[in-house]
């Protein structure tokens, strides 16, 4: 799509900048660590992943949008089988997409290997705007490749495809971002999307808290397979975020690329 890289980079730094200046304003937790060495460390990582994806255009014939377009010329997937209004396509492709994440990252829970490279977006001891690009090139990659299959088989259209990722990152930043909402505020938005108290409590140390609220962006699929947890049981104020071990190491880059293979 013509000026698609533009369009979405100018989205997700005008978001970033948004959400930055609003926890700025209106924090909802104090901050454990320096904000400078865990943006570096956030930064850098999202650098590496941006990397990461480049080479992966290199590798392979086609990323996500470019894979949706394959599938339309090909006449593969479903949505490429089916005549059915346009809208509807749409509107199912950009909510069986966010069900896909949603599996992704439960599994990512689930199984010790994928675990142990999605444990160095656990690892961050803060949660602000940063921590939305805190992965590990390595699971974003297998993220990637997931995310191709799911548009192959479900043949969406390619803008679909990207209005998905727009939505997918700018949810992710607001969810992860360390801002104050109201109770009556973050009752009414967590009906539909995931707000930051809600994702908050998925990054409990807490093993039954973090294995909870895996949505990014629609809080619905955590209420229908029940993995979903209002609050925190030590409160946001109180409640620790990271792994069970706390200490300095996760701001600092190098660690935190080498965390999937260390021994904790």
């Amino acid at each position: 799509m013509e000026n698609e890289s533009l369009i979405r980079l100018s989205i997700f730094l005008g978001l970033f900048v948004l959400f930055a200046l609003i926890e700025a304003w209106i924090p909802r937790r104090t901050r454990v660590q320096t904000r400078t060495k865990r943006w570096f460390t956030n930064w850098g990582l999202s650098i590496l992943n941006t990397g990461t994806i480049s080479l992966m255009a290199m590798l392979l014939p086609f990323l996500a949008v470019g894979a949706a377009f394959d599938a339309a010329s090909n006449g593969w997937g479903l949505f490429n089988q089916l005549s059915w209004p346009t809208w509807l396509e749409f509107v199912l492709a950009i909510l069986i997409l966010d069900w896909a994440i949603w599996f992704q990252h439960l599994i990512t829970h689930k199984i010790p290997f994928l675990w142990r490279f999605h444990r160095v977006h656990h690892s961050d001891r803060d949660l602000d705007v940063t921590s939305a690009f805190r992965f590990h090139p390595v699971e974003i990659a297998l993220s990637m490749v997931l995310k191709i299959g799911a548009v192959y088989l479900l043949g969406p259209a390619g803008l679909a495809v990207v209005v998905f990722e727009i939505i997918l990152n700018g949810s992710a930043m607001f969810n992860h971002a360390n801002i104050y909402l109201s109770k009556r505020v973050d009752r009414w938005l967590r009906l539909v999307i995931v707000t930051p108290d809600m994702h908050r409590v998925h990054h409990s140390d807490k093993r039954s808290e973090h294995d909870s609220n895996y949505g990014f962006s629609i809080s619905l699929w955590d209420r229908l397979f029940r993995t979903y947890i209002a609050q925190p049981e030590d409160s946001h104020s109180g409640m620790t975020v990271g792994l069970r071990w706390q200490d300095d190491k996760p701001s600092n880059l190098v660690w935190t690329l080498k965390l999937p293979i260390d021994k904790l």
